[in-house]
C-alpha cells in the first residue's frame, strides 16, 4: 500500500482555487487515519481485568478506531495510539470487564 507524502511548504502556501479544494468530509485515500496517532486526545483510558474477558469481540467491533486487535479467537491489547478513550468498548462489554479511568492517573 502506497501513502501520498505531505505537501512541500511551497504547496501549502499556494492559494487554491474553487476546483482544486478538496470536498470536506470525504476520505480520499484509505487507511489514511493511521498516518495520524490520535491517542493524545484521550481524557479516559480504557483498562480491561483480564480475568473477566470472555473474548466475546464486542469490544474489537464496536470500536470505531479500530483500535483493538482480535487474533486467533483472542482479544489483543488495545492500541493506546488509537484510541480516543470514547468508552464504547467499556458500554458493550457484557462481562462489565472494561472499565475506564482517567488518562492523567496514567502520567504520574
Amino acid at each position: 500500500m502506497s501513502r501520498e507524502k505531505y505537501p512541500t511548504e511551497a504547496q501549502t502556501k499556494k492559494k487554491l482555487g474553487w476546483r482544486e479544494i478538496p470536498i470536506g468530509g470525504v476520505i480520499t485515500r484509505r487507511a489514511s487515519a493511521l498516518m495520524n496517532k490520535t491517542g493524545s486526545w484521550r481524557a479516559f483510558r480504557p483498562v480491561i481485568d483480564e480475568g473477566k474477558c470472555i473474548n466475546c469481540s464486542f469490544c474489537v467491533t464496536n470500536c470505531p478506531d479500530n483500535a483493538v486487535p482480535f487474533k486467533d479467537g483472542k482479544r489483543g491489547k488495545i492500541n493506546l495510539d488509537y484510541c480516543k478513550g470514547c468508552g464504547i468498548c467499556s458500554s458493550v462489554c457484557p462481562v462489565k470487564c472494561i472499565t475506564m479511568e482517567e488518562e492523567s492517573k496514567f502520567h504520574k
